[in-house]
């Protein structure tokens, strides 16, 4: 879920990017890149607020984004729960070291470990030791997975939940954690979460365009939301687990609370509170309540749902604050516009590299038809069928490709690359080169029967050491593996491509069924494992875990 809202101070990078800077960059994103059909940029710093938007709210409408227009903010929500606990430590009704028990029915059972209850601030902070989800939550519709989980399987998931880690030990970024921190605090103030944050947050900061129901006037200004390909997908709903991604709001809205947050006009003290408690992250970050604080000192939340995504940070001392909304959940996201508004020592992410088919003559294409190993157990067959080229890996399915040069071919479904060489003896190629995700991989052309990759078989693993495995793991500065459980099952998702489920053959080692490839997870500290490692076409590929 992701917004922009900009406005920099000659401090902030020198010489503030003029607003056809920015337009062009969400140009590019959007009629290049194909990542949104539109994208609002905010600025706001101690000289004024502007706000720069391009495309439109949805592919079936023409009616351009702006200020006003409606965005799922999806986990930025978190930071607004983390505000209510701030205000509700000011205001002496919680305190952080509380334990969330105090404030649930005696029913009940949160878990707890090694005597450590879990507190508010542990939930804020991610360091609680919940789950990233639920065991429990099962989706009836995968395009609104949160809407039908309800507060009695919270209460019930709770009751029955045993730590892997010591609460208060380490942090794993928990949607359950922050959603649960929302439900208490409602409890406490005897009210529900979206009253709760319209009469703490929304209305002291006039946020009049932001909220969760959306009567019939914000709904006619909401964004459709998109998936990867641009197809139009329904919006979120969390009911149990508002407090971690329910609102919707606009450019606009949201400079008032980043704005305030970054302390431009005045200092409040229970926002700056927040920042006053930190604790590590990976990589030596830090969160404090809700925000996480990079190395660089730029304080941000990204958020994301089905159709959306979204930024909003903060430069605390050039008091200047970005926010960014995007209507796609798009690879990449938006975050790296907003970071690189904040500082701009943070580059932009590199478009994916351009590809031009040209015209080819089938009948060249006969020299390159047959089989090529890329691995011992890993073969890549090129076939011709009439005036079309093919090519189809050891346990995956036929792939079109195209013409770039005459001896280079590229597919249009995924970022790679395939180049013959041609032995001028023989008239016929050697060998082909795949070049893929930074990867280069040389494969020489094998005549006769091939090996086909070993048969695998599943086992099935206890729920509780599959939920050390969730999470998302970095094998390159742009492809990640991100990991997720959903009811028993694992399924792997890499950057740019579907999701897909993983089958364990042992604790560790999981193998795909619809590619030859295999995943090995490295457990750490209670289990919880520190990475991963990808096995596919000969190579291994180790991702450290960044969330």
């Amino acid at each position: 879920m992701k917004f922009a809202f900009v406005f920099l101070a000659a401090a902030l990078l020198g010489a503030a990017p003029s607003n056809e800077e920015i337009r062009k960059i969400l140009a590019e994103r959007i009629d290049s890149r194909k990542q949104a059909t539109g994208i609002v940029v905010g600025i706001a710093d101690a000289s004024g607020r502007r706000v720069v938007a391009y495309g439109i709210g949805s592919k079936l409408a023409s009616k351009p984004v702006d200020g006003d227009t409606l965005f799922e903010i999806g986990s930025i929500t978190k930071v607004f729960t983390a505000q209510i606990l701030a205000d509700a430590v000011a205001r002496g009704a919680v305190k952080l070291d509380d334990p969330v028990s105090k404030f649930l029915p005696a029913t009940v059972k949160v878990p707890e470990r090694s005597g450590r209850a879990i507190t508010l601030l542990d939930l804020s902070t991610h360091y609680s030791g919940l789950t990233r989800l639920p065991g429990n939550l099962t989706s009836t519709d995968m395009l609104n997975p949160y809407a039908s989980y309800t507060v009695a399987a919270m209460y019930f998931f709770l009751s029955g939940h045993t730590l892997r880690r010591d609460p208060g030990a380490e942090f794993e970024y928990s949607n359950l954690g922050v959603g649960l921190l929302g439900h208490v605090l409602a409890l406490q103030a005897k009210t529900d979460y979206e009253s709760l944050v319209r009469a703490r947050v929304l209305e002291p900061l006039g946020m009049k365009s932001t909220a969760i129901a959306l009567p019939p006037e914000l709904k006619a200004r909401m964004a459709q939301g998109h998936n990867a390909k641009l197809e139009p997908v329904p919006n979120w709903d969390l009911p149990a687990l508002a407090g971690a991604g329910a609102l919707r709001s606009s450019a606009n809205d949201m400079l008032n609370f980043v704005a305030a947050h970054a302390g431009i006009g005045k200092i409040d003290p229970v926002l700056a509170s927040m920042l006053a408690t930190r604790k590590p992250m990976p990589g030596g970050a830090e969160i404090g309540l809700g925000w996480m604080i990079g190395k660089n000192g730029i304080v941000h939340h990204g958020g994301g749902t089905g159709g959306f995504q979204s930024f909003a940070g903060f430069d605390p001392k050039a008091r200047a604050a970005v926010v960014v909304l995007s209507n796609a959940q798009a690879p990449g996201g938006v975050d790296d516009i907003g970071q690189h508004l904040l500082d701009a020592s943070v580059p932009l992410t590199p478009p994916k590299k351009e590809r031009r088919e040209i015209s080819f003559d089938p009948k060249k294409f006969d020299p390159f038809i047959g089989n090529y190993r890329l691995a011992p157990k890993f073969i890549l067959s090129v076939t011709r069928e009439d005036d079309r080229f093919f090519t189809q890996a050891t346990g995956q399915g036929k792939i079109e490709i195209f013409a770039m040069a005459e001896r280079a071919f590229f597919p249009k479904v995924i970022d790679a690359e395939l180049e013959f060489t041609v032995d001028e003896a023989s008239g016929h190629a050697s060998k082909v080169t795949l070049r893929q995700n930074g990867a280069v991989i040389n494969g020489p052309r094998v005549d006769g029967p091939v090996e086909t990759a070993p048969e695998r078989k599943a086992i099935v693993l206890d729920p509780k050491t599959l939920d050390c495995y969730p999470g998302k793991y970095a094998l390159a500065p742009t492809f990640h593996i991100t990991v997720t459980r959903e009811e028993g099952r694992l399924f792997a998702q890499a950057t740019g491509q579907g999701k897909a489920e993983i089958f364990a053959e042992s604790t560790t080692k999981f193998f795909y069924k619809i590619v030859d490839a295999q995943i090995t997870f490295t457990p750490g500290a209670g289990g919880r494992a520190e990475k991963l490692t990808l096995h596919q076409g000969g190579m291994n590929m180790d991702g450290k875990r960044v969330e």
